[in-house]
């Protein structure tokens, strides 16, 4: 599933933290991959890579809507290495419960601008990792090379228990675009589906807001109301709680294995 998720800046209501928490306890059960985005995050980017002043929602949905083909261009394209969205699953989850993936897209590029740029495989790979290029808002790190440069140089952090860390699929069919729309017609584009312990931040920030909120129980009776229980707000948050150390011992491990590599070649 793709979720948008409230942005630390830009607010459009203010129950976001109370929905957010809710449909977050809601898509732990009853989903096994949750592509995470943010309006900011993807307001940001038209504004950097497209050059629009003040994006509207139909830039920010052409944009969602490129990434959401790419993911799924393989079940309708044929390719060399083709990668089944079953395989999301197979490949990104550790544990079900650790299923919030952060999505990039590269190039970000307008029409005026594609003329001049090269764009190779390894720029566009470079480009995905970049934490500008990241449609949520959080740094998942900076990487300055291709996937073969990445793994030799070892610039991003793998935990040790899953030792591959890259799954490629390659699609023969060039992205489509929409006519007349922001991003340029271009040969080859990446699109990256990452799981990376920082998607916690986004969590960790909602359940914040979240908590001031719901300490003097504001706008808790209009969801009442719709016959909603007071205690179903206090089980999805503790869910988050949960969800939040869940996220937090995934990392502590990668850090452990870590130390214990370092250890080794001393």
């Amino acid at each position: 599933g793709f979720t948008v998720y409230p942005s630390p800046q830009v607010s459009t209501s203010v129950v976001e933290p109370y929905n957010s928490v809710l449909s977050t306890h809601s898509l732990l059960e009853h989903t096994d991959v949750a592509v995470l985005l943010d309006n900011e995050a993807i307001y940001d980017i038209c504004r950097r890579s497209l050059d629009i002043e003040r994006p509207t929602y139909t830039n920010l949905n052409r944009l969602v809507s490129q990434v959401i083909s790419s993911l799924t261009a393989s079940l309708r394209f044929d390719g060399a290495l083709n990668v089944d969205v079953t395989e999301f699953q197979t490949n990104l989850v550790p544990y079900p419960r650790i299923h919030f993936m952060l999505s990039s897209y590269a190039p970000v590029i307008s029409a005026e601008k594609a003329y001049h740029e090269q764009l190779s495989v390894a720029e566009i790979t470079n480009s995905a990792f970049e934490p500008s290029s990241m449609m949520a808002k959080c740094d998942p790190r900076d990487v300055n090379a291709a996937v073969a440069t990445i793994k030799t140089k070892r610039t991003i952090q793998f935990v040790d228990w899953c030792p591959t860390g890259f799954k490629c699929g390659i699609n023969y069919q060039p992205p489509t675009v929409v006519p007349g729309g922001d991003l340029a017609k271009v040969q080859r584009a990446v699109c990256m589906i990452s799981n990376s312990t920082s998607v916690a931040d986004v969590f960790s920030r909602i359940d914040h807001k979240f908590d001031l909120m719901y300490a003097k129980r504001a706008f808790v009776h209009w969801y009442v109301g719709e016959g909603m229980e007071e205690g179903e707000f206090s089980e999805a948050r503790e869910d988050l709680a949960a969800l939040e150390k869940d996220y937090e011992e995934v990392g502590a491990e990668s850090a452990e294995g870590e130390e214990d590599d370092e250890a080794d070649e001393y």
